[in-house]
């Protein structure tokens, strides 16, 4: 079968590799769609904190069961399901693991993070991590990963709830989806980049209530401004760097909730007392969890989210190098990028 690797930083090849076997409560899936995301791209660029090489990309993605390994009647399974999974592999034994906080296992290792991705024509997962995708497109599909991390931030991490005033730093696939996720919930919300253009598509795109230029000098300005000089109740940073996660801080209301998704490598010097003296409740999110793609899977097969909006460029599998170097050089002009897989 073909399989896309980067071997190192800037280069991506599609290479002959064996086809995998399932092993008993395994199933084989043909992969149909794979979304690059953030942290591939990092992977691509030399950046990301957890890349190491060579390594074959990918996380977001929809597949088909060609095979299951056992029976596989107590998850719902059948052969010629169109699925998605959960790509989030934890240990099992650690304190998180014995908590039932799966996502933030000591040890994660996720798919083309930590361990090979799924951008292989056919992979295999364990049936536990399979999911009925309802009848939902496979380009749909492939987009509930990257969903299920903004609802993980906004909704389960950041409490968000109708009437909150919430501000998503960051108009990036992760940003926007945030956005949408406490739109979901009843929200009023803002987002905020550097980039205008993505600025206003997500606005447009999903119904958001304004956007922010942030041009740093005025940034918490215009913040307080928006808010009648109260802040935002939820602030959520969504690119990973210092300047950002500080607007976040500087942006939130007294007695606010600020949640981390973005994944850096530097550090922030701040004074820390601002914590204190606005009785912050800071929050990290990490990956999601199973009920997070099951409700997801659920609310975008009732229309109320459509997540086709956030797929803005599609490229066919024997073009994935020009997919991540577009990508790379042009990601202000581009949301969420996917590839089709050979059918």
């Amino acid at each position: 079968m073909k399989t896309i690797i980067i071997p190192q930083p800037g280069k991506v090849e599609i290479v002959e590799t064996p086809m995998p076997e399932p092993k008993e409560g395994e199933a084989l899936l043909k992969v149909l769609r794979g979304g690059i995301c953030g942290s591939d791209l990092g992977t691509y660029r030399g950046t990301f904190a957890y890349a190491s090489y060579p390594r074959i990309p990918g996380h977001e993605f929809s597949a088909r069961i060609e095979k299951l390994n056992g029976d596989a009647s107590a998850y719902g399974l059948r052969e010629g399901m169109v699925v998605t999974c959960n790509p989030y592999f934890n240990c099992g034994h650690c304190y998180s693991c014995s908590r039932g906080l799966v996502n933030c296992c000591e040890h994660n290792e996720t798919l083309g993070a930590q361990r090979d991705g799924a951008f292989s024509e056919y992979i295999t997962m364990p049936f536990s991590r399979i999911y009925d995708g309802k009848g939902l497109e496979p380009d749909e599909l492939a987009a509930i990963e990257p969903f299920c991390i903004s609802y993980h931030g906004a909704v389960t991490r950041g409490k968000v709830k109708a009437g909150d005033k919430v501000l998503v730093v960051g108009a990036g696939t992760i940003g926007a989806l945030a956005a949408v996720a406490a739109k979901s919930q009843g929200a009023s919300v803002y987002i905020a980049d550097v980039a205008q253009k993505k600025i206003d598509y997500a606005v447009k795109s999903f119904d958001l209530d304004g956007g922010i230029f942030n041009d740093g000098s005025t940034f918490v300005e215009k913040c307080f401004e928006i808010t009648q000089g109260k802040g935002f109740d939820v602030a959520i940073e969504a690119v990973g760097l210092p300047s950002t996660f500080q607007n976040c801080i500087d942006a939130a209301a007294f007695g606010g909730r600020v949640v981390l998704i973005g994944v850096g490598k530097k550090n922030l010097d701040f004074n820390f007392t601002l914590l204190q003296k606005k009785e912050l409740n800071v929050f990290g999110s990490r990956n999601a969890l199973k009920q997070d793609f099951l409700n997801l899977i659920d609310l975008v097969k009732s229309g109320k989210v459509n997540l086709r909006k956030a797929i803005t460029n599609t490229y066919d599998f024997d073009d994935a190098a020009k997919a991540f170097e577009d990508f790379a050089l042009h990601g202000a002009d581009m949301l969420k990028v996917e590839i089709k897989f050979p059918d």
